[in-house]
């Protein structure tokens, strides 16, 4: 694993596979949790669907299992889709199956998105649960403007340059007071709930998964590319007052010398130097 820095876009943490990037993910959210509860009574952790359900199965294995304090846990979603709380495509159900059904997390500790219920009243439903449940604040610049401040969130990075369910130029994107968003997702006639900017930025730790080649192009703009932020939403997680991580594997690194290709654009060769030397 490789650990570089931009001032920008926080640290970058490379690793050869996919497994060890989970591996690595691993231990960054023991570390994390490990971290708050050395200050605080309690860990709260937003996760994103794409494949952090899965990747955090291996916090259900020793020495994870026996190491973390699990009564102190708590789980949020930043981002869900509106589907029965049982369907497949539900992100709780597929962190239930890989991960909260392993370990001996509090039931009252897990708090999923509204299920099915449509639209504002969903989202104005699952902002109502958090202020219940997340009690730590930011420092509000406005009266409207006060978010969560969750201990760590974890996102996952798409083809399309998306993080939680925030996809380029969406309206969303410019959301200043409300914590949680119904919105429709490209190509898709479901609905998803996500997390809002201002809530993203305010956590204390974000970290975000880029993996395999079909995300390299989003890796690389979000790392790179000159472009309006709007172009890619990715760009726009830059935490106020917290600290940002990427975990990336090789095929996501692949348009960087490190990723074990050469640079496809020549005004990229000295930043990708810079990040793999």
């Amino acid at each position: 694993m490789e650990k570089k820095r931009w001032e920008s876009e926080g640290e970058v943490r490379f690793f050869e596979s996919s497994e060890e990037l989970s591996t690595g993910l691993a231990d960054y959210v023991h570390h994390v949790s490990e971290s708050a509860l050395s200050e605080r009574s309690s860990f709260s952790l937003a996760l994103s669907g794409g494949d952090i359900p899965e990747r955090l199965g291996k916090l259900a294995r020793l020495p994870y299992l026996r190491t973390v304090e699990w009564s102190k846990w708590h789980l949020f979603w930043a981002e869900e889709n509106v589907v029965p709380k049982r369907h497949p495509d539900s992100f709780y159900m597929q962190a239930k199956h890989h991960f909260i059904s392993k370990v001996p997390i509090q039931p009252a500790h897990v708090v999923p998105a509204c299920h099915e219920t449509p639209g504002e009243a969903a989202a104005d439903r699952y902002e109502f649960s958090i202020r219940q449940q997340v009690k730590d604040r930011t420092v509000p610049a406005s009266p409207s403007s006060d978010c969560p401040r969750f201990d760590l969130v974890l996102l996952s990075l798409g083809p399309r340059s998306q993080v939680s369910s925030l996809h380029t130029d969406h309206p969303v994107l410019l959301e200043g007071s409300q914590w949680v968003a119904p919105v429709s997702v490209p190509g898709e006639q479901r609905e998803r709930l996500t997390f809002t900017l201002p809530v993203i930025n305010a956590a204390a730790n974000v970290a975000i998964v880029a993996s395999g080649s079909d995300v390299a192009s989003a890796f690389r703009e979000a790392m790179v590319d000159q472009s309006p932020m709007a172009s890619s939403p990715a760009r726009m997680i830059r935490p106020a007052d917290g600290k940002l991580v990427w975990f990336v594997d090789a095929g996501a690194a692949s348009l960087f010398s490190c990723g074990g290709t050469t640079a496809s654009a020549s005004g990229e060769s000295d930043l990708m130097r810079s990040a793999c030397m």
